[in-house]
């Protein structure tokens, strides 16, 4: 948005369930509470038609209606965390309510471009503002931003708990929404069963747990909060479907046979070339160890397991490793063998054995990363040397229609803080392209790109928030 576009607040509404809902205390699943302790953003544009327009409160009143009914199937969503300290939460179902904010902006569609957050500020804008310095019991686990322009363009941006709900809830909520919203009954209904997940004996192979001593910078043993506050910037990155498949085969050809005779897979692929080139951008030594976060669903993975519209937040964060020599001079696949390795560890005794793991730590806040109250001796793992690679590759994230036609442009916010942290997406396109959101330290991003495409004259975006 341009420095000259205004901003107003229209309306702020709590909606809460149209219907009684059950009251108590859901727990928590273990794995939950380690990571990223705030909120999801995701935004969404649209151009409703003439007969949308006519009255200035109907999208409005549609959302609120509609999300109200929802509610009433997923009403975790419309509770609150309550803070045991510690680190520790329960999800308490209270029927508080979802916020919603209406707001009005003087700019237009037309002025944000290619919709790129790295090449607009809008993050600031139309995405809603949470003070994490407020107790956690205070903030609603779903904040709603419904933004007009002159044009008569809309946006709705989303806030979600990341406790509460992984990337696959998320697109259920927002999916099911969207159904009510169109005056259709609901095609799946959440499944919000906790018991099924217990603790279980410790693996064999788990001494440590592997966050427990994540690689550090050799060059800076302190890991210093000097360094560590450098600037960051973003970056989109586009790759074709055909530098994809150029890069598939690169790996699959320099490296042993992949497990189960599997090739690696787009995620491995694409993951371990982000992991090799931020090696060669930041300047690592030979001997310096470096992790990458691989975030995996358990759902399939536990027995019994969990059915797909299990509502909650069931992704762990498994840990590649590896020293940076060995990623900048040996072949693609070998990154991507790492990425594989660390993924198929990830079975039932895994999972139960981080359960068990986690239930038996003192505090869990050293496991946890909330990125707005970040202090000398608290910062996220991703952080030079590492990074973490998030996939929304098999998300249902495109087609989101509330009655006014699907969505001309859908995307994540971005935070500027969260340096070393990384998202793919699939291009909205539908051709086999996929889109890389990227945030590091600004004096590594030139490099970064230069390293990245190498030898495949990789198309990009530039921009900073």
């Amino acid at each position: 948005m341009s420095s000259s576009s205004s901003m107003t607040l229209k309306g702020d509404y709590m909606v809460r369930p149209k219907e009684p809902t059950w009251h108590g205390c859901l727990p928590l699943f273990e794995w939950s509470l380690t990571g990223m302790i705030s909120h999801t953003p995701i935004i969404y544009f649209y151009h409703p038609p003439p007969n949308w327009l006519i009255s200035p409160t109907k999208i409005a009143t549609t959302l609120k209606d509609s999300l109200s009914k929802i509610l009433v199937q997923f009403y975790p969503l419309a509770g609150r965390l309550q803070n045991k300290g510690n680190g520790r939460f329960d999800l308490e179902c209270n029927a508080m309510g979802v916020q919603f904010i209406e707001a009005e902006t003087s700019s237009t569609l037309s002025d944000l471009g290619d919709f790129s957050p790295s090449s607009n500020n809008y993050c600031h804008y139309l995405f809603p503002h949470i003070d994490y310095t407020l107790p956690m019991q205070e903030l609603p686990l779903l904040i709603v931003q419904l933004t007009k322009f002159k044009c008569g363009g809309i946006s709705i941006s989303l806030l979600i708990s990341h406790i509460v709900a992984d990337g696959q809830s998320v697109t259920h909520f927002i999916s099911e929404w969207a159904q009510v919203a169109r005056g259709e009954p609901l095609k799946r209904i959440p499944y919000l069963d906790r018991n099924i997940l217990r603790g279980g004996e410790p693996c064999s192979n788990i001494n440590d747990w592997e966050f427990e001593q994540l690689p550090r910078l050799l060059k800076n043993l302190d890991n210093s909060f000097e360094e560590r506050k450098e600037k960051t910037t973003n970056a989109i990155i586009k790759v074709s479907k055909n530098q994809l498949e150029k890069l598939r085969k690169t790996a699959n050809e320099s490296w042993n046979k992949p497990s189960n005779d599997r090739g690696y897979s787009i995620y491995e692929t694409i993951t371990g070339h982000i992991w090799r080139s931020a090696c060669k951008a930041r300047g690592h030594e030979n001997n310096q160890p470096t992790a990458i976060g691989v975030c995996v669903d358990w759902r399939s993975r536990v027995k019994p397991s969990l059915p797909k519209e299990s509502f909650g937040n069931a992704i762990l964060d498994v840990l590649a490793t590896s020293l940076a020599g060995d990623l900048m001079s040996k072949p693609l696949g070998y990154a991507s063998s790492r990425i594989r390795e660390a993924i198929e560890k990830v079975n039932d005794e895994y999972v139960r054995s981080g359960v068990e793991y986690f239930k038996k730590q003192y505090d869990l806040t050293k496991f946890q990363d909330i990125h707005c109250i970040q202090s000398d001796d608290h910062m996220p793992f991703y952080r030079n040397p590492n990074l973490i690679v998030v996939s929304w590759l098999k998300l249902p994230i495109y087609g989101i229609d509330f009655g006014w036609g699907k969505e001309i442009y859908m995307g994540p916010g971005f935070h500027e803080e969260l340096e070393g942290d990384s998202l793919i997406l699939p291009s909205s396109h539908d051709d086999g392209s996929l889109l890389i959101f990227m945030c590091l330290q600004e004096v590594h991003m030139d490099a970064f790109k230069r390293h990245f495409y190498e030898g495949a004259e990789f198309e990009f975006l530039k921009g900073r928030l």
